[in-house]
């Protein structure tokens, strides 16, 4: 097993908000968001540190279940798995902290878990996870309903001044859509959450390659198009994470756009 990870920050002068990282039962990868002003009013400890804090507590779960299979009666579900990381950030700094305000820091996750028969997903918010086999169509998790949304208020806020009382107001709205019904799903302050996480799992025999990818690093293939899943697979395994987010630096730069923080942890 090899596992290999690149990240690049998005903007220049400001922290990677990404986490990612592994242990030998599974990747983690924590994608944070926020990014309003006034946030750190809210909450003073901010977006990396609640992912960087959020991942450390799932990687830690991971191989601590690991490390105590042979006395307990069975693995907790990943979604099990995410719930309790949530709670526990959170009790962190409830405190200190506006947990539950709209604009206090939150995240999309991702996570692999491999044992010696399956390898489970789970995926929540607009992170991917993706898994090749040496025969068929690569698994791919993703959950499209923070992007279906985001969209419709994406012509809206280039028609008005960034930063102004009407582009608050706009992002406000946006963050109201999330963890409610009919909105998007992201890891905030609300364990409960994890109910709404895609997940599933498939034999571990014949899996070739597994990856997590932040929407950042995942846009090469849904937001570009200038490949597909099982060809950013193979560009995994012979360039490996460095080179996709390369060239989706690149793509970028191509067509104006803003770009994000990008990650990718992957196994091989």
């Amino acid at each position: 097993m090899t596992v290999t990870l690149a990240t690049d920050a998005g903007h220049p002068g400001r922290s990677n908000e990404d986490f990612a990282g592994a242990v030998p039962c599974g990747l983690v990868l924590v994608d944070g968001a926020g990014g309003i002003a006034g946030a750190d009013e809210v909450c003073h400890h901010g977006i990396a540190w609640y992912a960087t804090r959020l991942g450390g507590a799932l990687l830690g779960a991971l191989a601590e279940e690991r490390s105590l299979r042979d006395v307990l009666a069975e693995e907790r579900s990943l979604r099990d798995v995410l719930a309790e990381g949530v709670e526990r950030v959170t009790d962190a700094h409830r405190d200190t902290c506006d947990v539950a305000h709209p604009i206090s820091p939150f995240a999309a996750v991702a996570m692999l878990r491999f044992s010696d028969d399956l390898v489970e997903h789970l995926v929540l918010g607009d992170a991917v996870a993706v898994v090749g086999r040496t025969t068929g169509e690569p698994v791919v998790a993703h959950d499209p309903r923070e992007v279906v949304i985001a969209r419709s208020f994406e012509e809206r806020l280039k028609d008005v001044p960034e930063g102004g009382d009407e582009y608050r107001r706009l992002l406000m709205e946006l963050r109201s859509r999330r963890n409610s019904p009919g909105g998007f799903w992201v890891a905030k302050d609300d364990p409960t959450v994890v109910d709404e996480a895609v997940t599933g799992s498939g034999p571990a025999d014949g899996v070739t390659v597994a990856a997590l990818l932040s929407n950042g690093a995942s846009r090469l293939v849904d937001t570009f198009g200038l490949t597909d899943w099982p060809g950013l697979l193979r560009l995994l395994e012979t360039d490996g994470p460095a080179e996709v987010i390369h060239r989706v630096r690149q793509a970028e730069a191509r067509k104006g756009v803003a770009t994000d923080d990008a990650t990718i942890v992957c196994r091989l």
